[in-house]
């Protein structure tokens, strides 16, 4: 049986996108070897991931499409609120704070349910998509998807648009800079398979634009 990890996710507006890539460049500064948001690394606001059957991709995306034509008078809205950072070794994974609003946990509330039944547990790293490198599947981001609904679902939801690595001396000052807020709108739904470290890397439908 074969599987693949899945992420249902927000594709966000050209503002916020543009926000993202800035942050993203600095980042890069400060650790040439993280990754650049590109064609490979798409900014997004993540849903829900999950690993599903690679046979069932056509009929997870029909379902999920059904509750977004449910969904279609909801307005994907929120704003950005500061960085946060997952940290790794001597690294940050940092991210942008997306406040959490109740269109968005009901809308991860009825996409869940609808991937249920495609759900498979205990998928390892070869679900995902190939790092452009070659090398192997961090176990934290396998762990990651595995642990995805309840750790990070309800009212554990915190929505984020992930913007890169950087050291740790160098995610700690950006975290302490004043951060002004912005407004996030999505523009689309898209689904991708995921890569390493979480990152949107190869899309597979656009589900709905908003």
């Amino acid at each position: 049986m074969t599987l693949i990890a899945i992420n249902v996710l927000l594709d966000p507006d050209a503002a916020t996108v543009e926000k993202a890539q800035a942050t993203n460049a600095r980042l890069r500064e400060s650790y040439p070897d993280g990754f650049a948001l590109d064609a490979n690394h798409a900014p997004h606001i993540t849903i829900l991931q999950r690993f599903v059957r690679t046979a069932d991709l056509d009929e997870v995306a029909k379902a999920v499409a059904e509750v977004l034509r449910t969904e279609q008078s909801m307005k994907w809205e929120s704003h950005a609120t500061g960085y946060y950072d997952l940290a790794y070794q001597n690294l940050g994974l940092v991210g942008i704070v997306i406040e959490p609003t109740q269109d968005l946990r009901r809308l991860q509330r009825r996409i869940i349910d609808a991937v249920a039944p495609f759900a498979v547990e205990k998928g390892t790293g070869e679900a995902f998509a190939p790092r452009p490198d070659g090398g192997a599947i961090s176990q934290p981001t396998v762990d990651y998807v595995n642990n995805f609904v309840g750790p990070r679902t309800g009212m554990n939801y915190h929505p984020h648009l992930t913007v890169g690595i950087g050291t740790r001396d160098f995610v700690d000052a950006l975290k302490a800079e004043p951060f002004e807020a912005f407004t996030v709108r999505a523009v689309s739904v898209s689904l991708y398979q995921v890569g390493d470290y979480g990152v949107a890397q190869r899309r597979l439908y656009e589900l709905q634009r908003c």
